[in-house]
């Protein structure tokens, strides 16, 4: 993989749902993702080994993590640890997260 990922060159992922993922660059034990949704678009609740950090770049999510329930808006971010459980639901159309992972999703590689 290159050190530059230029997102105009990426191939989008559609997963269903109005929910579509571009991996954005990794290496290492790192992992950045792109993930635009429609108005309600989910992100069902689920967990992982991996920590994550979460950078709401446009529109607006509800956020669930662990217990705690958030609206997060562009700009806004969150930090998600190993095997919490959280979700999130889309509530603009064109909504985007960019998910950070650590180590990295191998099984988005697939």
């Amino acid at each position: 993989m290159s050190a530059f990922g230029l997102n105009k060159n990426i191939p989008s992922r559609d997963l269903g749902g109005g929910v579509s993922r571009k991996i954005l660059s990794w290496g290492g034990k790192l992992m950045m993702v792109e993930v635009t949704m429609q108005k309600g678009g989910r992100g069902e609740v689920h967990t992982h080994p991996h920590e994550q950090i979460s950078y709401i770049a446009a529109g607006s999510f509800e956020f669930t993590v662990g217990d705690e329930k958030q609206i997060v808006h562009a700009g806004d971010s969150l930090y998600v640890a190993p095997n919490l459980p959280h979700g999130t639901l889309s509530l603009e159309d064109g909504s985007v997260v960019v998910d950070i992972f650590t180590p990295i999703r191998e099984d988005f590689l697939g």
